[in-house]
């Protein structure tokens, strides 16, 4: 049984119109197995015990090689800083581990209303992981319909304060698009692809074209959101480079990074001028290193020719391109001068335990150093018109 949860010492942001424009649900862990069509089902994604009595996640009948043993129970435990939380125990499991609201739409929005919170956009926990060790294309789009159903039946009855983003694989380019379609018609606001891809084309690739053309024809963004990533894209930079835990953590958004930027090699926002992207999770303050050093290679070097735009890379970003930040970035209120006040989100990242739990009292101080109108598209108006919410 879940201890009872104090929503009176929840922090309430003292700013109004605030949009979490990234939180995530742990998901039901039977999801798979209940949403996933029929021809599918003994291939579908679940919880199950080794013979220590700890939880693993099994992905196309295989044990993950990713995450170890007893991991599922640490995916809710924001906030928490003691490592003894994070050791494995049968005792600790997924179910028992769940923070308020994590897979409860109704405690999610009464904690929404305790921060003093309009609306949370939503993505998955377990779906972030799976993706990474599955190289069956067909197997991807069935794992992402799935999900897609189930996220569209969580937010359904929330009046339009939990927003469900889609998960689209590129291995498969049309049968996403046709995913995206049959999504947003189910109630999905936009959707979201990993950093790296099946076929290793890159994203801004015009392979991926059908994606970009439906969602411009709908309307809704493509967020670019971190993920679990296969193996053989980590860097071999430095021997048990997993073992150095600060610099994992600094470059976790590097693939989203990578990602962001093959949108200019192949000039895909000339290809599709009202496409929307999203970049999620990788922090925001990298922005102006990066849109100032693409902007000088375009505009004044031989390499910048090679790629072929009619603008350069920080136009386009302040066109069509929207970013979140983390709540204790102190470099959110220059970047958004500098390269639009109306491009930036605040993110939570709850209830995952590689981010504060002090996200509002961070966002406040934050918030605090900018101008009203600025402020004002920070805390939510910028996440309102990305994603034409109505909340």
């Amino acid at each position: 049984m879940q201890p009872i949860f104090d929503l009176s010492s929840v922090h309430r942001l003292k700013f109004n119109g605030g949009i979490d424009a990234d939180g995530h649900v742990l998901e039901a862990s039977d999801l798979w197995e209940t949403y996933i069509e029929a021809r599918y089902r003994d291939r579908a994604m679940r919880l199950r015990r080794d013979s220590d009595g700890l939880e693993y996640l099994e992905i196309d009948g295989r044990p993950s090689k990713m995450t170890r043993k007893g991991y599922p129970a640490t995916l809710g435990r924001m906030g928490q800083k003691e490592l003894e939380a994070f050791k494995p125990h049968p005792d600790k499991t997924y179910a028992a581990n769940m923070p308020f609201g994590a897979c409860d739409a109704g405690q999610r929005l009464k904690l929404l209303d305790a921060e003093g919170l309009a609306a949370a956009v939503l993505y998955p926990t377990l779906g972030i992981l799976w993706e990474a060790e599955l190289e069956d294309v067909e197997l991807s789009q069935a794992y992402c319909r799935a999900y897609n159903r189930w996220i569209a039946d969580f937010c359904r009855s929330s009046g339009g304060r939990l927003v469900p983003i889609a998960h689209l694989s590129l291995g498969d380019p049309a049968a996403a698009a046709a995913e995206l379609e049959r999504a947003v018609k189910d109630g999905c606001r936009g959707a979201f692809v990993v950093p790296f891809t099946l076929s290793r084309k890159a994203h801004g690739d015009p392979v991926h074209d059908p994606v970009y053309a439906k969602a411009v024809e709908l309307d809704v963004p493509i967020a670019l959101h971190p993920s679990f990533e296969p193996f053989t894209l980590r860097s071999a930079r430095f021997e048990n480079g997993h073992r150095l835990p600060l610099l994992s953590a600094a470059r976790a958004g590097d693939g989203v990074r990578h990602a962001f930027t093959t949108f200019f090699d192949f000039a895909t926002f000339d290809r599709f001028p009202t496409l929307k992207l999203v970049i999620l999770e990788s922090g925001a303050g990298w922005i102006g290193y990066w849109l100032d050093r693409l902007d000088g290679i375009v505009e004044a070097t031989f390499i910048g020719g090679r790629a072929p735009l009619k603008h350069k890379p920080s136009d386009y970003f302040r066109r069509q391109c929207w970013i979140s930040a983390d709540p204790d970035e102190r470099t959110i209120p220059a970047m958004a001068a500098l390269y639009g006040a109306d491009r930036f989100f605040w993110a939570s990242d709850y209830p995952h335990p590689d981010h504060t739990g002090d996200y509002l009292a961070a966002l406040e101080q934050t918030a605090a150093t900018m101008p009203e109108a600025a402020r004002t598209g920070l805390l939510g108006a910028n996440v309102r018109a990305a994603y034409a919410l109505a909340c």
